[in-house]
């Protein structure tokens, strides 16, 4: 999707700590000759947006950034989350943006056009926060707790996310699911209006948020509503050094 011109201002920020329960220094894993944080970066580069910064916490993810030109800020190591650490660079931009987009540092893959779909579906006004699902089509996918699902309404605003496959088929056996039903995975990438971004910020985790370790079910939990735009990319997140290693196998 191409767009000619942006109606408003954008802000891709980009987080990428250094530490990792799951995958250490995954930034600076090597994919094809190239680190994980660089292929986000040239992606993101060609999308529609005002301005791009990564945010890490880490010096050595901020000299790999600087070595291919681009932009770092660094930020505080106690952020609990992606969108925090958004948040403080967002706080840190002398520039007034109308909207930030939160594109995950382990989506090598990500493509321009995911994020111009993104800015598109910002142009409306009613919409607060926005975000990417595409279908699951594998049944080990549906089944994977790494990968998150979600439902949406007629209105393609989100329902619920879970690491469990939903919905839950009663009278159908779960090899049947994807045959008689619609199923969504979440691309983790947000899109937020600079005022609603700023409001989520208070919000203390909710009981939804701490049983799926999913934030956005806390600005779903306050009433807020995420639109859900649907792509037909295959997402390639990387959380754990056996998804580097598939990914490897697909692209090289």
């Amino acid at each position: 999707m191409k767009i000619e011109k942006i109606a408003k201002t954008v802000m891709g920020i980009i987080p990428a700590r250094y530490s990792s329960t799951r995958f250490p220094a995954k930034a600076l894993a090597d994919i094809g000759g190239k680190t994980m944080i660089r292929r986000v970066c040239e992606q993101v580069a060609q999308a529609a947006l005002t301005d791009w910064v990564v945010a890490t916490d880490h010096e050595l993810i901020a000299e790999e950034v600087r070595s291919f030109g681009g932009k770092v800020v660094m930020t505080s190591p106690d952020h609990q989350t992606g969108t925090s650490r958004c948040w403080e660079v967002f706080q840190k931009n002398n520039t007034k943006f109308d909207f930030v987009i939160n594109i995950q540092g382990d989506e090598p893959f990500i493509k321009p056009e995911q994020i111009n779909l993104l800015i598109q579906i910002l142009q409306e006004k009613e919409v607060q926060i926005a975000t990417l699902c595409n279908p699951i089509n594998r049944l080990e996918e549906l089944k994977n707790p790494n990968t998150v699902k979600l439902i949406k309404d007629t209105e393609a605003n989100a329902l619920y996310f879970s690491r469990l496959p939903i919905p839950y088929q009663r009278n159908a056996p779960p090899e049947k699911w994807l045959e008689t039903q619609n199923y969504y995975k979440h691309i983790g990438i947000y899109a937020f209006r600079a005022d609603i971004f700023a409001q989520i910020q208070n919000l203390a985790a909710s009981p939804l948020e701490t049983a799926e370790s999913l934030e956005q079910l806390t600005w779903l939990y306050n009433g807020y509503k995420i639109k859900v735009g649907e792509t037909e990319w295959e997402s390639y997140g990387i959380d754990t050094p056996e998804d580097l290693e598939r990914v490897k196998k697909i692209f090289f």
